[in-house]
């Protein structure tokens, strides 16, 4: 009973703001993509501990960086970038020391970018079939967050060759339960923590 009442207490925000916003899309007929992006963007608001302007400055800046990276380098890398309250964590992998480098001055230069984390590695890109299996240990990861004393929507899960990196405001003991969850997971090779404490 009481795993099912932690769920509804951070379910509740999202289904509600999710039902607004159809109904609101609904009555406008053809809504313009831009009002989906609003909408998205708005659930993760009602439940997010960065101010408004912060989560709408990430997903710029995670947007823009993944472009200019893609433009420079095109298929000679595999970087993914993910931008937290102003600070952007750089995984994945490049061919040099150089492009490293260059990939982390890029983020570097971003607007309102607070600090860079850059985890690349120089080496072979990583196969579909790893980046898969990645994807997979996030979900299991944020699954078992349900279960937890915080909302999983306060952790960032970013998952690279085995290693799990957890990004978020959270409180002290909040980290250190997601950390315990995290390595508890089966495939996950180690976790990277890049909290900021609002303690």
């Amino acid at each position: 009973m009481e795993k099912k009442s932690r769920f509804w207490r951070w379910m509740m925000p999202l289904i509600t703001l999710t039902a607004v916003t159809s109904a609101a899309v609904s009555m406008s007929g053809c809504a313009p993509l831009l009002i989906g992006a609003a909408a998205t963007t708005g659930v993760v608001v009602a439940t997010d501990r960065r101010m408004t302007g912060a989560v709408l400055d990430d997903a710029t800046m995670s947007t823009t960086l993944v472009y200019k990276i893609n433009e420079k380098y095109g298929d000679k890398v595999h970087v993914s970038v993910t931008s937290y309250n102003g600070i952007i964590l750089l995984t994945g992998e490049v061919p040099d020391q150089e492009t490293l480098e260059g990939v982390a001055q890029m983020a570097a230069k971003e607007d309102r970018v607070r600090a860079v984390q850059n985890e690349l590695l120089i080496g072979p890109l990583s196969e579909l079939s790893s980046r898969a299996n990645d994807s997979f240990i996030t979900s299991k990861v944020k699954t078992r967050f349900i279960d937890s004393d915080f909302s999983p929507t306060h952790v960032k899960v970013v998952t690279e060759r085995g290693i799990v990196y957890l990004m978020g405001l959270v409180k002290k003991a909040e980290g250190d339960q997601a950390t315990e969850i995290a390595r508890r997971t089966s495939g996950v090779v180690r976790v990277v923590r890049i909290f900021e404490y609002n303690d």
